[in-house]
C-alpha cells in the first residue's frame, strides 16, 4: 500500500474531525472552506511551523521524531488506535531496514493452542488473524460462527460485506462493518506489504460499496473487549461479552473467548448450542454445515 497516500489521507481525515471549540481555539470566521481545522491551526497547536506541518500532511513522514508524532496526536486528539496507527505510518515511512521489518503473521495454529482451545469447554473461542481469518476454534466456537467456518476460506471480512446472510447474522451490521474495516485499516499501517492483506482490501473494494465508503473514512480501532450480538441460525439471538488477546509466541495471531452473563437467555442459548455441535452431522438442520 502506498505509505505517502495512507498518512496524507489519514491526517486530512482526523484534521476534518477536530472543531476549533473541541481544541480550544477561537473562531472569527463566520464560514469556513474546511470543515474541522485549518493546517495552520494544527501546525500552532503541534508546536511545528506551517510548512513542515504541511509536508507530512502530504504523506513524508519519513524522519518524524517520536515527539512530533506526539504532539500531533495531542493536536488531532488521537485515541490509542489512532496514535498507534499514526506512528506505524512513519515507522513505515523510515527508509532504515529495521524500521522497515515487519511482523510474519502466521496462518498455522499450532498443537498447543489447538490443546488450549480444547480446554476451553464452556464458552467459544477463535483464532483470527488481523486479516480476520478464522484458522481455528473450539467446538462452541466452530459452532457460534458455523456460517464463517462453513466457507472454504473462512474470513469474517469476506463473510461481513459479501455474504447476503452477513446482516441477519449480525444484528448490528452497520457497527459490525465498520469495526471489521477499522481493524483491516490498523493491519494495514502495521504491515502495508502484507500481500494478502493487499488482495483482501482490493476484493472487498471491488465487490461492496460500503467498504468502500468506511475505508475512505481512514477510522482505526483496537478490537480487544467488548459486546458482540448475533442472530444465529440454529439458536437464535446471542449476546455476548468477549475478550481478545493477541498472542505474542505467534505474531499476527488472536485468541477470542465470548461469554454469556449467567442466568441469561444467551446463557442458555450458548448450552444449547453445545448440545446442537455435539449432534452428528445428520441431525442438523438442513442447510446448515457442520462447523
Amino acid at each position: 500500500m502506498d505509505n505517502r497516500s495512507e498518512a496524507r489521507e489519514f491526517l486530512t481525515t482526523r484534521r476534518a474531525k477536530v472543531t476549533p471549540a473541541q481544541a480550544g481555539l477561537p473562531d472569527y470566521s463566520g464560514h469556513r472552506r474546511v470543515p474541522g481545522l485549518r493546517r495552520e491551526e494544527v501546525a500552532l497547536l503541534a508546536g511545528v511551523s506551517v510548512d513542515y506541518y504541511t509536508r507530512l500532511e502530504r504523506g513524508n513522514l519519513a524522519g518524524a521524531s517520536d515527539a512530533v508524532l506526539s504532539a500531533l496526536a495531542r493536536a488531532l486528539q488521537l485515541d490509542d488506535a489512532e496514535t498507534a496507527h499514526l506512528i506505524d505510518l512513519a515507522r513505515s515511512a523510515n527508509p532504515s531496514p529495521i524500521a522497515r521489518r515487519r511482523r510474519t503473521s502466521s496462518d498455522s495454529v499450532r498443537p498447543g493452542l489447538h490443546r488450549v482451545l480444547d480446554a476451553i469447554t464452556d464458552a467459544p473461542a477463535v483464532i483470527t488473524t488481523a486479516r480476520s481469518d478464522y484458522l481455528a476454534g473450539n467446538a462452541l466456537g466452530r459452532a457460534l460462527y458455523a456460517p464463517i467456518f462453513a466457507m472454504p476460506r473462512p474470513n469474517g471480512a469476506r463473510f461481513s460485506f459479501l455474504d447476503p446472510a452477513a446482516p441477519e447474522f449480525y444484528p448490528e451490521w452497520e457497527r459490525v462493518t465498520q469495526e471489521v474495516v477499522a481493524n483491516l485499516r490498523a493491519e494495514a499501517g502495521r504491515s502495508p506489504t502484507d500481500r494478502r492483506l493487499v488482495e483482501l482490501v482490493g476484493e472487498l473494494s471491488m465487490s461492496s460499496e460500503r467498504f468502500r465508503t468506511l475505508w475512505a473514512a481512514h477510522d482505526v480501532r483496537h478490537h480487544r473487549t467488548g459486546s458482540k450480538r448475533l442472530n444465529h441460525p440454529v439458536v437464535g439471538e446471542l449476546a455476548l461479552d468477549y475478550e481478545a488477546m493477541e498472542l505474542s509466541a505467534d505474531p499476527g495471531l488472536k485468541l477470542s473467548v465470548f461469554t454469556a452473563e449467567a442466568g441469561s437467555v444467551s446463557a442458555e442459548a450458548l448450552r444449547l448450542l453445545g448440545s446442537w455441535a455435539a449432534e452428528s452431522s445428520d441431525d442438523r438442520p438442513t442447510g446448515v454445515r457442520r462447523p
